[in-house]
Formats: structure tokens, sequence, C-alpha cells
């Protein structure tokens, strides 16, 4: 039998030999290359689970397959009607995850980052365990682009209330109505510093952001910029520690910003800088860019500029709505060409794994989120704990380096064996639950773990590169007898999510 020390030495070697073959960057969705497009298969389900869910289970694929597109959308777009009992017994360990400001003062000492990490171990339970697959994943993406980094200073008692009033409960209804309850919460008054912005001394970092980031683009001039600061001026933090508005900091006097025009004669001026924020949301470049971070976060690594264009047509036409805008994308014809065009994050290639090896949440405790959400930290991609206000980048150049794939080989051993960690509750035999029939050969054993854990079978080149394993592995007849078996197992499969093919989306 092969000893533990040589697997183990074989799975540090055998990546390099599937990245070989791995595309280096992702092409446009009008013209996937031929090496790209061999190493999924084009299902259009699964194609849409892929993108649409953080890891499409078995039981995910057989849904949509019965509901079709359409109807998998409908579904997954009405978030409220789908009961969530293994996610929500979880959260129920995690009550600062959705507390509200003074009940995270009530719960821990001033500037505690435990309400920080009971919202990061929160995204982790969501993404992996939600039945809500789609919602999680769209309010991950609006947490990105309206991005407050969790851990950062002076929001330690309201960043989880922001994740709840501003993004959760906004994030499939209407941009503009998100972007007003984001410019009205403490939280991104205090991250952006607008909380100190006063009419003696306005405080650029918001309104440039709010343009930059979270609008327009890069369209603004420096003279926007100063105006829009001073029209802001008054939205502001109270002793309470809630939003504000305070006419004695507004900055009066006419101001035009970006085709906004407005006299700004009262110092009670907030209906003026709403009014402003309307405009923003409803700006031709705020649909454009919109329009394309959903492309860059859904569909490819290039944002097809046909679809770019017709999705801000119908973010406009349906004034900001944002539902019709995600059903116009996911039903698009690129869209459906962008097989093998996005590549895994460390986040998703991590909750990928647990959702397809069929790993459930630990009995009780929170010590396996802990792991998880350290082994991300280690990663760089910890929900939340990315400190510019940019947000996460969102395509595979910036996640690609030897050490990022070393971290994702051993995540995959660790949840493959059940090393690390080893709370998670675990099918009593990983093996029979991801391949019920054993195949003749060892051969047909990576066959039949490709099929089930990516979808398709591997390339020829990849599967001699999992059975390398061991030398005798390729020629040894399988039976239920096989000591060697259950040895190998857990490294066969850790090794098929080593492939190129598992860490495109």
């Amino acid at each position: 039998m092969t000893s533990r020390r040589t697997l183990l030495a074989a799975a540090a070697a055998v990546p390099a030999v599937l990245l070989a073959e791995a595309p280096a960057q992702a092409a446009p969705a009008t013209a996937a290359p031929a090496a790209t497009t061999t190493l999924l298969a084009t299902d259009p389900i699964a194609h849409l689970l892929r993108r649409a869910t953080f890891g499409a289970t078995p039981a995910d694929l057989a849904q949509a397959r019965k509901l079709g597109v359409s109807g998998w959308l409908d579904r997954q777009l009405d978030p409220a009607a789908i009961a969530d009992p293994v996610c929500d017994k979880v959260l129920r360990r995690l009550p600062l995850a959705g507390a509200t400001p003074s009940a995270v003062r009530a719960t821990v000492r001033t500037h505690s980052y435990e309400a920080f990490g009971q919202l990061s171990r929160a995204a982790i339970v969501r993404a992996a365990w939600s039945n809500r697959q789609l919602f999680e994943s769209v309010v991950m993406f609006w947490a990105n682009h309206l991005h407050i980094a969790a851990p950062s200073s002076g929001v330690w008692d309201t960043r989880a209330d922001y994740d709840v009033q501003v993004i959760r409960k906004h994030a499939l209804g209407r941009f503009a109505d998100m972007l007003k309850a984001s410019a009205r919460h403490p939280a991104m008054l205090t991250y952006l510093d607008q909380r100190s912005s006063a009419k003696a001394h306005p405080n650029e970092n918001y309104a440039r952001e709010l343009m930059e980031l979270h609008t327009v683009g890069l369209e603004y001039s420096e003279a926007d910029v100063k105006a829009a600061s001073r029209l802001l001026t008054g939205m502001t933090v109270g002793a309470s520690g809630g939003y504000t508005y305070d006419a004695s900091k507004h900055a009066t006097g006419a101001v035009g910003i970006l085709g906004f025009r407005h006299a700004n004669a009262k110092a009670d001026g907030e209906s003026a800088a709403l009014a402003f924020i309307d405009h923003l949301a409803r700006h031709r470049a705020t649909a454009t860019r919109i329009a394309e971070k959903l492309c860059l976060r859904f569909v490819a690594d290039e944002a097809p500029a046909s679809l770019v264009t017709r999705l801000a047509d119908v973010y406009l036409k349906n004034d900001t709505a944002i539902v019709p805008v995600l059903r116009a994308l996911f039903t698009s014809a690129e869209f459906a060409a962008a097989t093998g065009q996005k590549t895994r994050t460390p986040f998703e290639d991590m909750i990928a794994t647990i959702r397809v090896l069929g790993l459930q949440p630990e009995s009780s405790g929170t010590a396996a989120l802990d792991a998880l959400h350290n082994a991300m930290a280690d990663a760089g991609n910890a929900p939340f704990r990315w400190s510019p206000p940019n947000g996460f980048p969102d395509v595979a150049a910036a996640w690609a380096s030897p050490s990022g794939f070393v971290q994702r080989c051993n995540l995959h051993l660790n949840l493959a064996t059940g090393w690390y960690p080893k709370q998670l509750t675990r099918p009593d035999d990983l093996l029979t639950s991801l391949v019920p029939a054993l195949p003749a050969t060892y051969g047909g054993l990576v066959d039949a773990l490709a099929t089930r854990l990516i979808g398709t079978r591997l390339p020829a080149a990849h599967t001699a590169a999992v059975l390398s394993v061991a030398s005798k592995l390729p020629n040894t007849p399988l039976n239920s007898r096989d000591k060697s078996l259950a040895g190998a197992a857990p490294y066969l499969i850790a090794l098929v999510l080593d492939a190129p093919s598992f860490q495109l989306r």
C-alpha cells in the first residue's frame, strides 16, 4: 500500500502539472478559447449555477433542471419564499452578525472586534449552506460595491447593522434606495469621514468615493468633488450614534455637479443632498458602470460591451431596479457563451469545495467557522477584510500566484480528509457519497470523481497527473476490499479539486 508520506509528496507535486494547461487569462465571452471551454461542460444549467451560486450541489442541479432557467431564476429572486432552516440554525450562534448598534454596544466592550468576526463568519455560513444562493451572491456583490472594510476604525458597533439595513434590505430592490440608505448610515458616514464634514471644513472623502466608486466612476472633476462635499455637509452621526442631519453644519450656495443643479439656498439642505444622490444613481455613467461590474462578477473578466450597453438600458428603463437587470444578464446570449470565463476567488473555491463535498455545519459552536475564516484571512480573502474602499478585485489575475494555488491545494486536502476543520459534519463515507458505484479501475474512479465534482471528465493529461500520486494506481483494478483505496481516496478527491477545471466558475 502506498504510504501516506508518498501520497503527500505527490499531492504537493501534482498541482504544477495540472496548472500547466490552465488558461492564463480569461478572454472575452464572445470568443472563448478552446483551451478553456474544453475544461468545462457547456451544459447551460450547470453554467448558470456555477455563476449564480457559490457552488452547485446535486440537489441544486436537479431542482434547476426541473424548473428550467426561468423557473429557477423566479424562485431564487424571491428569497423570502425559500425556507433556510440549516443556515438559520447556525446563524443563531452569531447574534451580533445582524445586531443593531445599540445591541452591539450593550453586549461587547467599546471597539471590540467581536461583531466584525461574527459578521464575517455569518457570510461563510450563508455562502456555504443557504438555500438562497442567488440572493447571497448578489448580496456579496453589493457589499463589495458599497464596501466598508470590517474590521475598520470607528464602525465596531455599526458595521453589522449596515449589512442588514443597507445591503441585505436593498440587494434585490432599487439601487437608488440602497445608495441613499448607504449615504445615511453611520457606518458609511464614519468609514469615509463624512461625519466630520462641516461647512467650515468640508471633507471631500465621501463625496469623491460616492462618485468614483459608488456611481459614475472617473467622470467627475475636482470642482465636482468640492461642490459635492459642500452639498453633503450636514449629513452626519448624532450623539446617540445614529444618522442625523445637522443643518448648522450645512454649507449653502448654488451647485452644479455632473448635470445636477440646485440653488442650495437653505441651511436645511438634506433634500438637496438626497436629490443629488438620486441624480447620481440614475446617471447614464452609473448605469454603465454597474452593468460592467455585474458582467465582471457574473459573466467574464472582460465585460462584453454589447451586454453592458443592454443592461445599462434595462437599469435606466426600470428606474434602477436590480432584478430586471439580473434577469437580462442571466438570460443573455453573452452569458450563455461565457462558459469557463471566470475563475474562483479563494473564498469561492473554499465554499464550492464545502458544498460539492456535502460537508455540513458543526453540530454546535463555531470552531469550524473560526478555522474557515482564518484560512481565508491567510489567503487575503476573508469576507469584508479588504482595507481600501474599492472592495475586493473580481478578476482572475488579481488572485493568481503560486503561493495562492498551494493554499487552495492544502485546503482541498484538509477538507477532503477531514483534518481541518475537523468539526464539520461529514458524510459517513465521503467516497461512497460521491461515487456510489465503484468503477473497475482507478482511472475510472478519477473520471467518476471529476464528473461528480466538476461536471465533466478531466482532460487526459490532467487525469494522468492525478493518477501519478502512486505508480501502481493507473494499473490497479478496484474492488471494495482494496486496502489501498481508503487511504488513496481523499488524496484523489483533493487532486481532482486542484485541477484547473474546478478553479473555473
